[in-house]
């Protein structure tokens, strides 16, 4: 099966993308290790009245300087700035309006401009990436699909699918019923495009390209009602295999901040598991004992956000504790790596539940849930057993075989879920000292 995975973005790389960057990488994952090809696309946000409005207020008040020296920081605050501008008074709507319009029309000063945006987001958003141990095998775009829309609304319109309203929106007649009770807007009043426009473009294409059994989107439940309508087009349009697209929604995640204050970036979340973890490293008595701190702390740290991000439903928003993240005990990341790591130095096995591996693997691809894996791995019954003991001629072979199962799934399953095992145990081992 070959099933195409699609992690939406938009411009600004926050805290929020966090979710949606380790929700589509589990999913990769778990889809590859149960044997199927797994295309990974990151789909980009680079074109519509986001960058209107960001194009208009760094021609208002941008700097050229600043982008060299900062550039996602300065694009960041004038984004602020513009949509705060945009609040009271209508002229930054219309100067915004006026820029995505130039940008459709290919105008070059208003593309390059576009062009330098996009080039400091992909590269930021690599950087991040690679601290996470996540990769895509393609980076697409609305833009790269800006060209196509064309080409979908004159299909609509061959259909008899695209009507005009009153107030000069073409739109896709959703209600079933012929009465406009409920659709969906392609095109605005003054002729550009929307987002679905391009995704329906973007759809086609990718079909057409990768020719995928079944495609998955991962973004935040505010988009689930833009993906129904999106779904329900292409099957208006007569493609079946859009029964085969799926909407992975999840929740918002609230209280998310440093001790600097509110977060902005992803990179602040990163920045203070990491710091946070040293610094509970550096308290303990055995910090003597620590090789590659820095590492260590990033990997367990990393490891702490996504277990605290799985342990529920997707569709859920939840309170963000950071005392909670980072506990040494009980069902947390931070444990779980620690299991891993007792598991490596030969001084634990473990259980019955190893045979439930498969079983637990398929529900949580069936259902597009980590929980389930993550629960699996945290329930993990072990018994306590001596390097001495393991290893002595008089231990059963079977149990030597059992230890070895336990840690490859376990290892096996982290790796699913996105997490990089820390070890060896004296790495880990003061964590839960403290």
């Amino acid at each position: 099966t070959k099933t195409f995975e699609c992690l939406k973005c938009t411009s600004k790389f926050h805290a929020g993308h966090l979710r949606s960057t380790i929700i589509g990488n589990f999913i990769a994952n778990l889809k590859k290790a149960l044997g199927n090809e797994v295309i990974r696309v990151n789909y980009l946000g680079d074109w519509g009245m986001q960058f209107g409005l960001l194009g208009a207020g760094f021609e208002r008040s941008g700097s050229q300087e600043k982008l060299r020296t900062q550039p996602l920081e300065h694009l960041f605050e004038v984004y602020v700035q513009v949509n705060r501008e945009a609040e009271c008074d209508e002229s930054v709507h219309s100067a915004a309006a006026e820029f995505f319009r130039r940008l459709e029309r290919g105008e070059d000063q208003a593309l390059a401009l576009w062009r330098q945006f996009r080039e400091i987001t992909v590269d930021e958003y690599k950087r991040i990436y690679q601290r996470l141990g996540v990769h895509f095998d393609h980076y697409s775009g609305e833009a790269f699909h800006q060209h196509q829309t064309q080409n979908v609304l004159d299909e609509l319109m061959t259909r008899g699918l695209l009507k005009t309203t009153e107030k000069g929106t073409a739109v896709v007649d959703l209600s079933g019923a012929g009465d406009l009770s409920s659709y969906a807007t392609l095109v605005r009043s003054d002729g550009t495009s929307l987002y679905i426009t391009r995704d329906v473009a973007a759809a086609l294409d990718r079909k057409q390209r990768f020719g995928f059994d079944e495609m998955i989107y991962v973004t935040d439940k505010s988009q689930t009602v833009h993906f129904r309508q999106l779904f329900h087009i292409l099957l208006a349009m007569g493609h079946q295999w859009a029964e085969r697209c799926v909407h992975v929604a999840f929740g918002l995640v609230q209280g998310m901040s440093t001790r600097r204050g509110e977060v902005v970036f992803l990179e602040d979340v990163l920045e203070e598991a990491r710091s946070r973890m040293l610094n509970n490293m550096r308290q303990s008595s055995t910090s003597k004992e620590l090789e590659e701190p820095e590492q260590t702390a990033e990997r367990v740290g990393i490891s702490a956000l996504i277990v605290q991000d799985f342990r529920g439903p997707l569709m859920s928003d939840y309170k963000f504790d950071w005392d909670k993240v980072l506990q040494a005990h009980g069902d947390t990341g931070v444990f779980l790596q620690y299991t891993h790591a007792r598991l490596c130095s030969g001084c634990d096995t473990g259980v019955l539940m190893v045979c439930r591996y498969d079983e637990v693997l398929l529900q949580s691809a069936n259902e597009l849930q980590p929980r389930h894996l993550v629960n699996f791995l945290l329930t993990l019954r072990y018994r306590h057993v001596s390097h001495t003991e393991c290893f002595n001629p008089a231990c059963p072979q079977a149990r030597l075989c059992l230890f070895s199962a336990v840690r490859s799934v376990l290892a096996n399953g982290m790796r699913i879920l996105g997490i990089t095992p820390a070890y060896p145990k004296h790495r880990i081992q003061h964590l839960l000292r403290n």
